[in-house]
């Protein structure tokens, strides 16, 4: 029956794929140069003194579609040559002293005034590299898909240059073919559209329009012709690499440790790309936000580590990948006697090597491969009794694979064939997944169909073969004021792809829906408003109980001031049945969770002031005796001058006689607990940069989370608790952790940096403790333990077009 329809959906909507016509497109007519061109951002060569012109650009917000006005025009002319795009933009502006300027680091953004250029090498809508620089000369650029957004993961070598002038700005760049993708033919048709903001207004503008009643940007843009006669470079770019760590603490003395790698780039072809990183080194990605975890599920981190985050739009796809996976914690758990302890435990796993190979051909299919391996990893354990120890296995050798074939057609549309596979040498668990997704719109982007099938095989050696699938479908009307849509999942109940990507919850169908109003053009108080309200139902498979259901509305709106506001309601209208909390391990078990209600409201002051402020509170009241929760944010933010910002976050939230799992009884029966918990984090960065190229950086947090268990519970079988009289253990909660970033970075040359960084870090856990903020963290912060790194790595860029002229003769 699902089947059927599905097939009735997917006939009706294709019958809706009629030949729309599109908007007109704006064509810019550029031509070859023969001179040199420095750049300087003064425009003195003589080609751009007749090169044509692009103008009249069109606001995307507040007043979408409205002209740009003539004191505030935009003027770019761009041109080429054998090797680079050359473009150089004049932005007007009747207030030259009131633009905005702030350093920061590369890819960010911050309060400053920005010009944008976007380049489609294919011109398939599909993909396009787009390329900001700042009034302050600040470069940020990323690979934008309509799938993922903007990847601002993406380091190009690229050249720009700013001046502020009696009548606005200025910007000269020059952006190598290396930087872009195009096809071989020998006249080029780009896709094109550039951007400007100014940032004190929050007026954004393009050059083509971009239709904000559209879900899609890419395929709004206009076309650059009169490329001739161009070859695609050799792409190929060495990064090597060295770093030096000295860490210790008060038990352990001071080490020092060196280390050196290598990572490659190169163009396969003028389309397909390879990465690889050999021995690397991660000792400088940021630190995990780790909380205090009284859940059934994982804590899941944000992935970190450059090579994981560059280009990895193809491997998002599906939501299969979950990168933490590779590297992280063995898979391995070690049966200890209970004479034994551990006395060495890896908490992650050193990867060896990775590659990733990704790109799309000229038909639209993208390809993806991305493999990895780990190394064995053993644990050491010692016989308290005997005082000898012996290694156990934790990690078997690993090899992480994962396969993408992603078909785009129409410009707005796309079939994907993802598959992710685990192999563990010896006889220990592998894992297999498939997946199946498409993303179909309509000629006119007016409604979407996409869905999925999802397959999963593990073969576990100390267990049973274990086949799972999930599914979903959602059709929804994407384009203009009012939108909406609906659409079904389903988890079969042996549904696992927890090798290589992350989730939670099997066993469930669920359907949901939501609806949505929004304003296209401003009115006498609002510059933006978007309504909108979400109903989502989830039943669990074998018994067919409610396991969830809610209720959302949500208004989010920025005033006339370009400040901020957003509220909602939500609701748990019934009770239902958590079948993850009793932790049962055939989830047969399960805890009744009364019906909730609550709100959010959330204000975020205009970040164009010098000062602003984030402030949101939330509450939550259950159909439970004096059960409740409560989170409150304040975020002030104070920019001193263009070089030094702070930003300070204090976080508090409170759960009153929440109820879950402690412990298990002799029988295996849960034990649970009605407990209060408190949480405090509190966050501190800065940034004081000395120009676009030289930055410190600080990043502060101390996260102290408590849990006083109050009463004592027995899960009884129909879902509801009893008093327990008998438990005597103590399972109260403190959790403290503290980390301090300080670091220094340095391009001292195109793509090559020195980062200085200075960590100091704590983690602490008891079940006897105090209520005391102050001595939670002094303990925190006490010498005693703290852990102390100071690394210094430098990554040198070198690219094979520039280096072959090292050796040849002059």
């Amino acid at each position: 029956m699902f089947k059927e329809k599905l097939t009735f959906s997917f006939i009706c909507l294709l019958a809706t794929f009629l030949s729309f016509s599109q908007a007109q497109k704006k064509t810019l007519q550029t031509k070859f140069c023969s001179e040199k061109i420095t750049i300087d951002g003064k425009f003195d060569e003589p080609i751009w003194k007749t090169a044509a012109i692009a103008t009249d650009f069109i606001m995307i917000a507040p007043n979408n579609g409205d002209p740009e006005k003539n004191n505030r025009r935009s003027e770019v002319k761009i041109v080429y040559d054998n090797e680079a795009i050359y473009v150089a933009a004049t932005m007007y502006d009747d207030e030259p002293k009131k633009i905005l300027r702030e350093l920061t680091t590369r890819d960010e953004f911050g309060s400053a005034d920005h010009f944008g250029i976007f380049f489609n090498g294919y011109n398939d809508g599909q993909q396009e590299f787009r390329f900001y620089v700042s009034a302050a000369g600040v470069q940020q650029d990323c690979v934008y898909t309509e799938a993922n957004g903007e990847d601002f993961s993406l380091n190009s070598i690229w050249d720009s240059k700013t001046s502020i002038t009696d009548y606005g700005w200025t910007i000269e760049l020059k952006i190598p073919y290396a930087a872009v993708r195009f096809s071989d033919e020998k006249k080029q048709t780009w896709g094109l559209n550039m951007y400007r903001e100014v940032y004190r207004d929050r007026f954004q503008y393009s050059w083509n329009l971009i239709d904000i009643n559209l879900q899609t940007e890419a395929n709004q843009a206009g076309i650059l012709e009169g490329i001739e006669n161009i070859k695609t470079p050799t792409r190929l770019f060495l990064i090597p690499y060295t770093s030096y760590y000295l860490s210790g603490n008060d038990s352990n003395k001071t080490k020092g440790e060196f280390k050196g790698g290598l990572d490659v780039k190169y163009g396969i072809n003028d389309a397909f790309t390879l990465d690889a990183i050999l021995v690397p080194d991660f000792g400088q990605a940021a630190f995990d936000r780790v909380e205090l975890n009284l859940g059934p599920f994982e804590q899941q981190f944000a992935e970190n580590r450059p090579f994981f985050t560059e280009g990895t739009d193809l491997f998002n796809k599906g939501n299969l990948f979950y990168s933490r996976r590779i590297g992280g914690e063995p898979s391995v758990q070690p049966t200890l006697s209970s004479d034994e302890d551990f006395i060495e435990y890896p908490s992650t796993v050193n990867l060896l090597n990775a590659l990733k190979v990704s790109g799309r051909t000229k038909g639209g299919l993208g390809i993806g491969i991305l493999n990895a391996v780990t190394e064995k990893t053993d644990a050491i354990i010692r016989n308290n009794i005997t005082g000898e120890t012996r290694n156990e296995l934790i990690e078997p050798l690993a090899n992480f694979n994962l396969f993408v074939l992603d078909q785009r057609f129409r410009q707005n549309s796309s079939v994907s064939f993802i598959n992710t596979n685990v192999t563990r040498n010896g006889e220990y668990r592998d894992a297999n997944v498939s997946a199946l997704i498409y993303d179909l719109n309509t000629k006119k982007n007016t409604f979407n169909l996409s869905g999925d099938y999802k397959f999963s095989h593990v073969n576990d050696y100390l267990l049973d073969n274990r086949n799972g699938y999930n599914t979903s479908i959602n059709l929804g009307k994407t384009k203009g004021k009012y939108r909406y849509s609906v659409g079904s999942q389903y988890f079969s109940e042996k549904w696992d792809n927890n090798d290589l990507g992350i989730n939670f919850q099997t066993n469930y169908h669920a359907v949901y829906g939501n609806a949505s109003y929004r304003i296209i053009k401003p009115t006498k108080t609002f510059n933006t408003l978007n309504v909108q309200t979400n109903l989502y139902s989830e039943f669990n498979n074998t018994t067919g109980s409610i396991q969830e259901a809610s209720i959302n509305i949500n208004f989010n709106s920025t005033n006339k001031r370009n400040d901020y506001h957003g509220f909602g309601l939500n609701t748990r209208p019934v009770a239902v049945y958590d079948y993850y909390e009793p932790r049962s391990e055939d989830n047969s078990k399960f805890l009744i969770v009364p019906r909730r209600i609550g709100g959010n409201y959330f204000f975020s002051s205009n970040y164009a002031k010098k000062f602003a402020l984030d402030f949101g509170p939330s509450i939550s009241f259950f159909d439970e005796k004096d059960r409740l929760n409560f989170n409150l944010l304040v975020s002030p933010r104070y920019r001193f001058s263009d070089k030094l910002l702070l930003i300070y976050s204090s976080r508090f939230s409170r759960q009153v006689n929440d109820i879950g799992w402690i412990d298990f009884d002799n029988s295996d029966n849960a034990i649970l607990a009605k407990r209060n918990r408190n949480t405090y984090t509190n966050t501190l960065s800065g940034k004081y940069a000395i120009n676009d190229l030289i930055t410190f950086n600080l990043s502060i947090r101390h996260y102290w989370s408590y849990a006083i268990n109050k009463e004592i519970l027995t899960l009884k079988d129909d879902g509801t608790f009893e008093t327990n009289t008998n438990y005597n253990k103590n399972r109260n909660s403190n959790f403290n952790t503290w980390n301090m970033d300080l670091s220094f970075s340095w391009w001292f040359a195109p793509g090559s940096q020195m980062s200085i960084l200075y960590r100091n870090n704590s983690s602490l856990f008891a079940r006897e403790f105090n209520k005391k903020i102050g001595s939670n963290f002094r303990d925190s912060v006490n010498q005693e333990n703290l852990n102390h790194i100071l690394s210094v790595s430098i990554r040198y860029f070198i690219d094979y077009n520039s280096a072959k002229n090292w050796f040849s003769k002059k």
